[in-house]
């Protein structure tokens, strides 16, 4: 029996380390009041959209290797409270891919108002909004 939990133990641990491979973690001070709202993004979006500052990489930067899971880089495309909040109800813009209410409630106010807030490049600045959703871009 121990060399069969010997084995698992081994998995368990190579699995945790190919996890951690080509993360980064969340830019923001443990006391940041974001720190909520990041950390929903990071384990409710982050599988399909990037944001440097939540640490998450969703969206390809190649054209060629695009999926149709890829979501908008929101490092390269800012956002408002209200049109965040639109996308977690309605599955995206296009309704195509994402889930409709991913998150809920207050989850989906403080994922909103996080990237409201970093989104665009704006790291907490306000910014110019980078461009109009594409094709294939609006689908969450």
């Amino acid at each position: 029996m121990a060399p069969r939990a010997l084995i698992a133990a081994c998995v368990v641990a190579a699995a945790a380390l190919a996890a951690g491979c080509g993360s980064k973690s969340i830019e923001l001070a443990a006391d940041d009041p974001d720190q909520s709202g990041a950390k929903i993004f990071v384990e409710r979006c982050g599988a399909c959209h990037t944001l440097g500052i939540a640490g998450t990489q969703g969206s390809t930067f190649d054209v060629t290797d695009r999926e149709s899971v890829d979501g908008p880089n929101f490092d390269d495309r800012k956002e408002t409270v209200e049109d965040v909040l639109f996308a977690i109800g309605n599955g995206g813009f296009s309704g195509a891919i994402m889930p409709e209410n991913i998150v809920t409630g207050a989850e989906a106010q403080e994922v909103a108002k996080f990237l409201a807030k970093y989104a665009g490049g704006g790291g907490g600045k306000e910014t110019a909004k980078v461009g109009a959703p594409g094709p294939g871009s609006a689908g969450g």
